[in-house]
């Protein structure tokens, strides 16, 4: 397919695109890639609460180079700030903020998401390196709300959104929404309603692109 007209954000881009849409005061987990970048897009003048996994509630934007803490780590293994008010606590109590359903929404990375939801995000074959699913299981399906920032293709071009996940499952029917490079998309029990377009690209192209049927909106 050639492009021509548009062209589709790029990783801190949809980051940006999906602290928009963060409410004041939401505690709220980030995934590894593309979603530990939505940190340090949130407005200035917003408060939300960043946890991550391994015990932090009150995460910051990335630390510059000269002010980085060795000690202060996420739980995808990168450095981060810790904002006033901010605390640490054990492996167990996060996961029990976790399971209790304490946050209101968790931020993933994913490899598809079907159109019911479904979320497969930790391996790509029965096969993969991964070890397991890890706390992407937990988060999946404990967190109040589950969105997905994800490119909207492969490299080779291959839909990500899909009628049905062809890769090993982290959980069923828990995306809400999705931020891809190039739509926003609600997952709704008639399927991927499309809220936004990026500029240039027309639904049809965007359909094309899309391995499940998409619902238009007046969004889009």
């Amino acid at each position: 397919m050639t492009q021509t007209n548009w062209t589709p954000l790029d990783r801190n881009a949809i980051a940006k695109r999906v602290a928009q849409d963060i409410p004041e005061g939401w505690y709220v987990n980030l995934g590894i890639g593309v979603p530990t970048l939505v940190a340090d897009n949130v407005p200035a003048d917003r408060e939300v609460v960043f946890h991550a996994e391994n015990g932090i509630l009150g995460i910051g934007p990335a630390p510059e180079p000269d002010k980085v803490n060795p000690w202060l780590i996420n739980a995808g293994k990168q450095h981060v700030t810790l904002m006033q008010g901010g605390a640490y606590f054990h492996h167990a109590d996060s996961f029990a903020m976790i399971r209790g359903r304490h946050l209101d929404l968790c931020v993933l990375g994913a490899y598809e998401v079907s159109a019911s939801g479904d979320l497969a995000n930790w391996a790509r074959s029965s096969t993969d390196t991964a070890p397991a699913v890890g706390g992407a299981m937990d988060l999946a399906i404990g967190a109040k709300r589950v969105w997905v920032a994800m490119q909207h293709v492969t490299k080779d071009g291959t839909p990500r959104l899909v009628e049905s996940c062809t890769y090993p499952l982290t959980s069923m029917s828990c995306v809400k929404r999705i931020f891809t490079d190039l739509a926003v998309i609600d997952v709704t029990p008639q399927g991927f309603a499309v809220r936004e377009i990026i500029d240039g690209l027309g639904f049809d192209e965007l359909q094309s692109m899309t391995g499940a049927p998409l619902i238009r909106q007046n969004a889009a």
